[in-house]
């Protein structure tokens, strides 16, 4: 069966990312799954792999509120990085906003943005839908 590398999740809810990381694996599509508590960490840790193909994520979900770097502070430095493979990045969000969702789609690198709490469906969905 074929399977994502690795996919990375960067939201400050440690409950979240423990759910979120289960229902990743319960997929059995992801080999690894990589976790940050704000943007800052994943900016750092993006910028100093950025040249590193197997260390990079083939799938990002990122949340937009977060302390020490929001979502929208990582978007803004992560376009200025020039990766050597595709990342798809999804915002996974618990804002409806739709001046949240608008701001989202001006960034080409986001393709697409959900609402919490995303379920299981979903989930595979996208990582299936990255597997083609």
């Amino acid at each position: 069966m074929k399977t994502l590398s690795l996919i990375s999740l960067i939201d400050d809810d440690d409950i979240y990312r423990f759910m979120m990381k289960k229902t990743i694996e319960n997929t059995g599509l992801v080999d690894s799954i990589i976790q940050f508590k704000n943007g800052l960490e994943a900016i750092e840790y993006f910028s100093a792999n950025e040249n590193q193909t197997n260390e990079l994520p083939d799938c990002i979900f990122l949340d937009l509120e977060m302390p020490f770097m929001d979502g929208w502070q990582f978007l803004n430095k992560y376009t200025q990085l020039k990766f050597p493979k595709q990342i798809t990045l999804f915002v996974i969000s618990s804002s409806n906003s739709l001046d949240d969702m608008d701001k989202a789609r001006t960034f080409d690198q986001v393709k697409g943005y959900l609402i919490k709490p995303v379920n299981r469906d979903e989930i595979r969905s996208i990582i299936k839908s990255l597997l083609v």
